[in-house]
């Protein structure tokens, strides 16, 4: 085996021991941020997510989340009774509903991120300035290497 292809089994190795147990942990902080302060399920947190990714409508939210327009009809719901998102008639075909945030259910987004932001700091508060470093190089060299 050549050096090269030693080490790319080496970083292989690595990555599958390191980013999916460390996402995990991320997910479940995110999770727990939303669920405990905010009083919405996992599912509903996605639907506002995803909903400030762009998607806003209960057929692209399904399509997704890759479940069926009840369930996601189910979740948009309790939203618009809490006040984070609402319906908007589409302009161009009224027939359609666009999704949007409120300013509350962005707000909560906010706060959940920058909560789950400030608890990564403290995460990586042991670093060494060096290891931040690495760190930092790594991340921009997985992201070339999914480009």
């Amino acid at each position: 085996m050549r050096a090269s292809e030693h080490l790319r089994d080496q970083a292989i190795d690595r990555f599958w021991e390191t980013v999916p147990p460390l996402w995990n942990q991320i997910r479940s902080h995110i999770r727990a941020t939303a669920t405990g302060s905010f009083d919405i399920t996992v599912e509903q947190f996605h639907v506002l997510r995803y909903v400030r990714r762009g998607k806003d409508s209960m057929s692209e939210l399904a399509v997704a989340k890759n479940i069926s327009r009840p369930a996601i009809s189910q979740a948009v719901e309790v939203l618009v009774k809490k006040g984070l998102l609402t319906r908007v008639h589409n302009t161009q075909d009224r027939r359609y509903v666009d999704l949007a945030l409120t300013e509350a259910g962005d707000n909560l987004l906010d706060t959940v991120f920058k909560e789950t932001r400030g608890w990564m700091k403290d995460c990586m508060h042991g670093l060494t300035a060096d290891e931040l470093e690495t760190v930092a190089k790594a991340m921009e060299a997985l992201k070339k290497m999914l480009a």
